[in-house]
């Protein structure tokens, strides 16, 4: 009986961390880690000196080795926690760890995004988006110049730190501003990264020059992509 005690407190626990955090109880079971599985720092598909002289290597290598890799280093670290609190039914240490694991996992989740957002200028970087997606934000926005204007304002407004996305709503089919648009449909499709250990190295307290900058080195083929595949 105690051992049936104790597997349903688990069982209990899981169900419990599902709805806390707002995942999907698919399998409920003590497998559930395949819905939280550990993650790896990914490789950049350039050189850390190839955004220059956008975004210094220096700037790159620190925040791809150091600050991504933190993001990877405490994420997992908290999933290790959780099971084994999960293991001793310790539902006050479940509880304690969602903040962490939410804010690490995003945190790599947003990285993994934002390399892929940008690329080389010799390899397409700043090249408008064209077909589909260039056409959605004419629709949308108006323009794309409009849009870059609603990105730099958001993202030099941001109080503290933070990142300004441009998302894809798959319910209503159109490209949308999560920072006042919220939910679970949303497809993040380019995100820029407004932590300082994004550009203070180079850019110094000057924010807006970043901003500014930072489109000649975006990836909208990338984004494209994305756009095409969820819109569908």
């Amino acid at each position: 009986m105690a051992a049936i005690r104790t597997l349903l407190m688990r069982k209990s626990l899981i169900l419990f961390y599902f709805i806390f955090t707002g995942l999907n109880p698919q399998n409920l079971s003590l497998g559930f880690c395949r819905e939280f599985q550990t993650v790896s720092l990914p490789e950049l598909p350039y050189d850390y000196s190839a955004l220059e002289p956008v975004i210094s290597g220096e700037i790159m290598q620190l925040h791809h080795q150091k600050h991504h890799q933190t993001y990877v280093t405490n994420y997992n670290k908290a999933l290790e926690q959780l099971h084994e609190a999960m293991e001793k039914g310790d539902s006050q240490t479940v509880v304690k760890l969602q903040s962490s694991i939410k804010f690490n996992g995003g945190g790599h989740i947003n990285h993994a995004i934002f390399w892929k957002n940008l690329i080389p200028v010799n390899e397409g970087g700043g090249v408008p988006p064209f077909g589909p997606l260039g056409a959605a934000i004419d629709t949308n926005f108006g323009s794309l110049e409009r849009l870059v204007q609603i990105m730099k304002a958001e993202g030099a407004a941001l109080q503290g730190s933070g990142w300004v996305w441009l998302g894809l709503d798959k319910e209503l089919k159109r490209l949308v501003d999560p920072l006042v648009t919220k939910g679970a449909a949303l497809v993040p499709l380019l995100g820029i990264d407004v932590w300082e250990h994004a550009y203070y190295l180079q850019y110094k307290n000057v924010r807006s020059d970043y901003l500014k900058n930072i489109w000649k080195v975006i990836n909208w083929k990338y984004a494209t992509e994305i756009y095409m595949k969820e819109h569908s």
